[in-house]
């Protein structure tokens, strides 16, 4: 599937501005794997995808995650954390997208997880940090970048984690998951 097909496909899905985030993610996710040697075309195709279930019924993403016997704690946390797994599921689905690096990096664009792939931290990182992302962090974290995709990790991932704990939300467990095996890495390092 080329670029256009794939844009095609997913516009169908999207509103204006998450279509007009989605181009962003994919340019940002292009420019981050050429710099850090991630397969360019795995990353650009992840990216377009990223989102492909964002505006799917709660619902039915719902219905998904238990009958496809995804991890049942998901449905005990935001349903912002839904669209990643459900969308690597429909995406294989409905679009007939098999590469398991790209599914991967689609499944785990919102929680992150331990130990993630190459391809996992530039979709992740670039859709944290895309041009049209505006609230507080978010340069801090694309100033990382340019130097060290795992220190925009590491930031990316401790803002979202302060940000839920300021507004007394339930931390993904996953995610503290991907904060603390990258704290760790880092100090093996």
């Amino acid at each position: 599937m080329n670029r256009e097909q794939a844009l095609e496909c997913v516009k169908t899905q999207l509103t204006e501005h998450r279509y007009t985030h989605t181009i962003g993610v994919m340019e940002t996710s292009i420019s981050l794997a050429e710099t850090y040697g991630a397969d360019v075309e795995k990353a650009e195709l992840a990216a377009i995808f990223h989102d492909y279930a964002k505006f799917r019924p709660l619902e039915e993403m719902k219905e998904i995650i238990l009958r496809e016997k995804m991890p049942p704690m998901l449905l005990e946390y935001s349903p912002e954390l839904w669209h990643a797994p459900v969308g690597a599921f429909l995406v294989e689905k409905e679009v007939g997208i098999s590469d398991r690096d790209v599914l991967s990096a689609i499944k785990f664009h919102t929680s992150g997880r331990a130990d993630m792939t190459l391809l996992e931290k530039v979709v992740y990182v670039a859709d944290y940090i895309e041009p049209g992302r505006r609230f507080p962090g978010v340069d801090e974290v694309r100033d990382l970048a340019k130097d060290s995709l795992d220190l925009a990790l590491i930031q990316a991932v401790k803002n979202t984690v302060i940000f839920l704990l300021k507004k007394n939300q339930p931390v993904y467990p996953e995610t503290m998951e991907t904060y603390n095996f990258l704290i760790q890495t880092r100090r093996k390092d």
